[in-house]
């Protein structure tokens, strides 16, 4: 949200906007834009009827004042997607969905593009290098690159949001069971990516990964005016820590690997081929690739040490990011490390999907902070609970941020990796200091 408001407002428009909390960075960004609230909290004075529009973001409640006010008011209310819908109305609109790898898909293109120069507007789910914002809207550009989350779209519009932005060109990169809050089970959540899939229009096209079981049953082609356009694997050699896509005439060394990645490749070469960048140009793009932010990035390294942090939290990325890194480095022992922060992975029904998830690390490690299970009002979990449902007895469970640190300076690393996934901040642990600690 603080990305469409710095994107609007460096478009020219007059931009106000409100929170109950407002964290780093969105809370230093929108300071340097002089968009930044005088103080927190909810104003319903100041919804007037001399606003053109309301943008309510997906965590407010429907009962949030402001809220209530706008309606009273008879204001146009927009949910995030629908109002970068209504931004990128006469453009070819790609929209990036998937479970998970979207953000990597979504890097990869906006990477290439701008590599060849070329226009485009784009709204993004993680900060990339070379791109001063999340979000960019202009008048120019003659089409947007979207990542579509899954997840619903506001509090008073509960669709998922990659349902609004009506694409002409759509990927759908895996499809593994999430969000247990808001689809109860697997077929409910399928079911979204089904209608995704059905959305896509005539002389449309749908990219998909054909190696997804899941996909496959989603992605039953039944309009034959659409074209859909299978993808797997891209073929591909690892050599000391490298790994290179093997190409017609030349190997293409990379700064990402993982059989994951290379699917997102695949998937982002469909994409740039649909509109009109060549393979060769392409492949000229991607060994700057570095990846998104918190995507499997490199903390530090020094000798036969590697330091990682990676978003990774639902059952399919752990296991994608887990097997990526072993298989990278297959002399080296893993130390994968996962917090548990999430609804879904801290709720005792969806816990069993972690089964096996982290199987290909040496030495598997899982943390949450019991607070985060008081402050969400959820059930205690035990031990039991955690290694039971990985299925795994090497699985060393820890719940005090600071105990975790200390076992992992207490380790011995030399000819070993560390891997620490997680979508929060294992109670604001240093992960830098911790770096710094273990290769010194």
């Amino acid at each position: 949200m603080h990305n469409l408001a710095i994107a609007l407002h460096q478009k020219g428009l007059t931009i106000t906007g409100s929170d109950d909390e407002i964290f780093e960075p969105a809370k230093t960004r929108l300071q340097a834009q002089g968009l930044l609230p005088p103080q927190e909290g909810w104003f319903p004075e100041k919804i007037t009827s001399e606003l053109d529009a309301v943008i309510v973001g997906m965590h407010a409640r429907p009962d949030n004042p402001e809220l209530l006010r706008a309606q009273e008011l008879g204001l146009k209310i927009f949910s995030f997607p629908e109002f970068i819908y209504e931004q990128a109305r006469n453009k070819q609109r790609i929209v990036i969905g998937g479970s998970h790898g979207k953000t990597s898909i979504t890097a990869i293109i906006m990477h290439v593009l701008r590599y060849h120069n070329r226009l485009f507007d784009y709204a993004v789910g993680a900060q990339l290098e070379g791109f001063e914002n999340m979000v960019k809207l202009t008048e120019e550009a003659p089409i947007i690159i979207i990542e579509g989350d899954e997840y619903l779209s506001s509090p008073i519009q509960r669709v998922p949001k990659f349902h609004l932005y009506h694409h002409h060109i759509g990927v759908i990169s895996g499809i593994s069971w999430d969000h247990i809050n808001v689809f109860p089970d697997m077929d409910t959540y399928r079911k979204q990516f089904r209608i995704f899939a059905d959305m896509t229009p005539k002389a449309g096209v749908l990219i998909y990964n054909q190696d997804d079981e899941q996909v496959l049953r989603a992605c039953v082609p039944r309009n034959p005016d659409a074209k859909f356009i299978g993808y797997t694997i891209h073929e591909h050699e690892v050599y000391n820590g490298i790994t290179y896509l093997t190409a017609k005439k030349e190997n293409i060394p990379l700064q990402i690997f993982g059989d994951h990645n290379l699917r997102n490749i695949s998937a982002a070469k469909e994409v740039c081929k649909q509109i009109g960048i060549k393979s060769q140009a392409f492949y000229e793009a991607l060994p700057s690739f570095k990846g998104a932010a918190r995507r499997l990035e490199l903390l530090g390294n020094q000798g036969t040490v590697r330091v990682y942090k990676d978003f990774a939290h639902a059952p399919s990325k752990v296991m994608a990011t887990t097997e990526a890194l072993k298989k990278q480095f297959p002399d080296r022992k893993l130390v994968a490390c996962l917090e548990l922060h999430t609804f879904s992975s801290l709720n005792q029904l969806f816990l069993p999907e972690y089964k096996n998830a982290l199987d290909a690390a040496d030495v598997p490690l899982v943390y949450y902070n019991p607070k985060t299970l008081e402050h969400k009002r959820m059930p205690a979990l035990s031990e039991q609970d955690i290694t039971g449902a990985f299925n795994n007895k090497k699985v060393k469970l820890f719940t005090d941020s600071g105990q975790l640190a200390d076992y992992l300076k207490s380790l011995t690393w030399e000819n070993q990796n560390l891997l620490l996934m997680s979508s929060g901040t294992y109670n604001n642990m240093d992960l830098n200091y911790l770096t710094s600690s273990i290769l010194h």
